[in-house]
């Protein structure tokens, strides 16, 4: 697998790898959140993003109004990564974190920090 360098906003701890068109991203849930059955999740329960799927979609827009015209209101976002991307989160029925994300190749220079939470 290919490493992959992750955006300078995101100073909690990780690695990111691609494989084929797929990519992985590693984090460390002390720094950003609980994974499920933790007791005290602290701050991180307002942005828990530790364990979740994201999806690439070509319209961030499109799927909010489709998402939200089924009753899927967003968890949080959107957001700017900070490296072209931008991406919110819903959860699923089973509260389940779901990302969403679109790369749209925009200029972030002004995006925001994603420092540790925890830890």
């Amino acid at each position: 697998m290919e490493e992959l360098e992750r955006p300078q906003t995101f100073t909690f701890r990780g690695a990111w790898f691609r494989a084929g068109g797929q990519e992985l991203h590693l984090l460390l849930a002390e720094d950003t959140t609980s994974p499920a059955g933790w007791k005290e999740p602290g701050k991180s329960a307002l942005t828990g993003l530790a364990a979740h799927v994201a999806l690439e979609v070509d319209d961030l827009t499109g799927a909010r109004a489709r998402l939200e015209s089924h009753g899927v209101g967003l968890f949080t976002g959107p957001l700017e990564r900070g490296d072209g991307i931008v991406q919110f989160y819903v959860l699923d029925p089973d509260d389940h974190l779901i990302e969403l994300f679109e790369r749209t190749g925009d200029d972030q220079s002004g995006a925001a920090e994603r420092a540790p939470v925890r830890g």
